[in-house]
């Protein structure tokens, strides 16, 4: 039996970064113009230039008047996230950013371009409080809770690299973006619905992205899953697995002392029953720890006709770990089984391994 961990779901107390245009539903917005002594209309404007062009300075924004920028600045658009180092691989298809909070709190974001889509892969949390033993992240402990408008800014800032043409392949736009960076999203679960509102809302009012290019990942937060599953949305559900059976998954995901296998799969099915979306099986393959035939069996019967899809992650270890990658051969093996079970399966396409891309390396290494 694994040893008891702290998990830690609360984050400790520490002050709020400051109010933000992208914290605020379009009728607070327009609240918080009249407080500043404008007029109500501005805060449509101001939308535009935020949501629809990725500006975040209110001096760029010409069409307020230039004695309002600087009140509207400071009290609707303060700097919250200030880049700290960016790094570059894949030919510059893939971004890597350390971001400094206004706290000196360190989070990463990460911008990948494939054919046909590109995807943001953003922090909801400084830290994380799940403990998983392989995970950077894990590691660091929990610092605190991301605001809405941190989580939205990490989207913007690569919306905004984007349409410079600044990435490879010229400019485009940020078509999915997944909860799977720095911490546990379900456990910041206010804040991440408010942000997958903003992000998914019509311009202005938000980013105007599709609900189906959202995912959002989660450990295993059983009573948080059945309460997205009630939200109405039609993000996508990631159950990071990573083992099929209790006696291991106590070991390499903590919170499953609290919540086994078995109840969080049956919370994930019924995600998947309410929204007709298939839920994506996260799992690490992590070298002669879970990567057995009989594993891949087991996790084979378990998933069988269920509206599921497995991804194989080959493990990005990091520095001093014990921890590695599968063989290829194992990894393989592992496919193939899992296949011979009908469940559909694909090996992610690893990134950024050569700038740190295990989430938490980076920012581990600036701290």
């Amino acid at each position: 039996m694994a040893a008891p961990v702290d998990l830690v779901f609360a984050p400790p107390r520490r002050g709020r970064p400051p109010r933000h245009l992208a914290d605020l539903t379009p009728a607070e917005r327009r609240e918080a113009l009249v407080e500043l002594g404008e007029p109500a209309y501005r805060a449509r404007q101001l939308s535009k230039h935020y949501f629809g062009r990725f500006l975040d300075s209110a001096e760029e924004m010409t069409d307020l008047p230039l004695g309002s920028r600087e009140r509207i600045g400071a009290g609707l658009l303060p700097d919250l996230l200030t880049p700290v180092r960016t790094l570059t691989c894949d030919g510059g298809a893939t971004v890597k950013t350390v971001w400094r909070l206004f706290d000196g709190a360190l989070v990463e974001s990460v911008l990948m371009r494939y054919p046909g889509r590109v995807t943001m892969c953003v922090s909801s949390q400084a830290g994380c409080g799940m403990a998983c033993p392989f995970c950077a992240t894990g590691q660091a402990g929990l610092t605190r809770n991301l605001s809405a408008a941190e989580i939205v800014g990490q989207v913007v800032a690569g919306a905004r690299l984007l349409a410079s043409g600044a990435v490879a392949g010229g400019p485009g736009r940020v078509s999915n973006v997944v909860f799977m960076g720095m911490g546990e999203p379900l456990a910041n679960y206010k804040t991440v619905i408010s942000t997958v509102r903003r992000l998914t809302e019509a311009v202005p009012d938000g980013l105007g992205m599709s609900q189906r290019g959202v995912t959002v990942s989660t450990v295993g937060l059983v009573p948080r899953i059945r309460q997205l599953t009630e939200e109405g949305l039609a993000v996508t559900l990631a159950l990071s697995l990573h083992a099929p059976d209790d006696e291991l998954r106590d070991e390499l995901v903590p919170v499953n002392t609290r919540w086994k296998v078995g109840e969080v799969l049956d919370a994930a099915w019924e995600y998947a029953d309410r929204t007709k979306r298939r839920v994506s099986i996260e799992y690490a393959l992590i070298k002669d720890v879970n990567d057995q035939a009989f594993r891949a069996d087991l996790l084979g019967r378990l998933l069988a006709g269920h509206l599921v899809h497995v991804n194989l992650i080959p493990l990005n270890p990091t520095p001093g770990s014990k921890w590695t990658a599968s063989r290829p051969e194992d990894e393989r093996e592992f496919v193939r089984r899992l296949e011979a079970h009908g469940v559909p399966v694909t090996v992610r396409d690893t990134r950024g391994q050569e700038i740190d891309g295990a989430c938490g390396q980076l920012a581990a290494k600036e701290s």
